[in-house]
């Protein structure tokens, strides 16, 4: 089952800290909006989200229909698919995509520690 592209979402005090820091292990800023407190940074094949007050703890990402690159792959499970396929496997989830909408929507649930897990789809 592929769950899309992966990147690790960290909660961060100082974006622009966080930024210098990671600039000099090699990454470079992908997207995002320092002024909104959020970066994509990338380093070759690594991808890692800065965000500085969004969320309370580090975040496991899955971009179901994009590439490392963010770039669209077809074909692509929807992740609306997806969290049926969970929900049969007897995953419990946390927060839930719209089974009666289409498009960009989210999920998201916990591993057995207590690590957030999002799946995202941004099309």
């Amino acid at each position: 089952m592929s769950i899309g592209a992966f990147s690790v979402s960290l909660t961060v005090k100082d974006i622009k800290a966080s930024k210098s820091f990671y600039e000099k292990l090699g990454f470079h800023v992908f997207g995002g909006n320092i002024d909104q407190n959020w970066l994509i940074m990338k380093n070759e094949d690594a991808v890692i989200g800065l965000f500085q007050g969004m969320f309370e703890k580090n975040i496991l990402t899955f971009n179901p229909g994009w590439d490392n690159n963010a770039e669209e792959i077809n074909p692509f499970k929807d992740v609306r698919v997806l969290q049926e396929e969970l929900r049969e496997k007897g995953i419990n989830f946390i927060q839930e995509a719209n089974l009666a909408t289409e498009g960009p929507s989210s999920f998201m649930i916990k591993d057995p520690d207590g690590n957030l897990i999002l799946v995202d789809q941004h099309r």
